[in-house]
C-alpha cells in the first residue's frame, strides 16, 4: 500500500519522531509506515487522517 505520510508529514515541518509520539508509535512504525514495509492498523491509520486533517483514504491507497 502507497501512502502520502512523508509529504503530507514535511508540508507541517514535523519529525517522524514528533509524529510517532502524538499518533503513539515508535519513530521506526512511521519510518516503516513512509517507506511502505508496514501497513499501519485502523485506529493508527485513523489517528494519522486526524493528525494531518485529511480522510484515511487520501492518505493510503492501494497499489496499482
Amino acid at each position: 500500500m502507497k501512502n502520502n505520510i512523508r509529504v503530507l508529514r514535511k508540508e507541517l515541518r514535523l519529525r517522524q519522531e514528533d509524529v510517532a509520539k502524538m499518533v503513539g508509535v515508535t519513530r521506526q512504525t512511521i519510518i516503516a509506515i513512509e517507506n511502505g514495509r508496514y501497513n499501519p492498523t485502523l485506529e493508527l491509520a485513523i489517528k494519522l487522517a486526524i493528525l494531518f486533517d485529511t480522510p484515511v483514504e487520501e492518505i493510503f491507497h492501494l497499489e496499482e
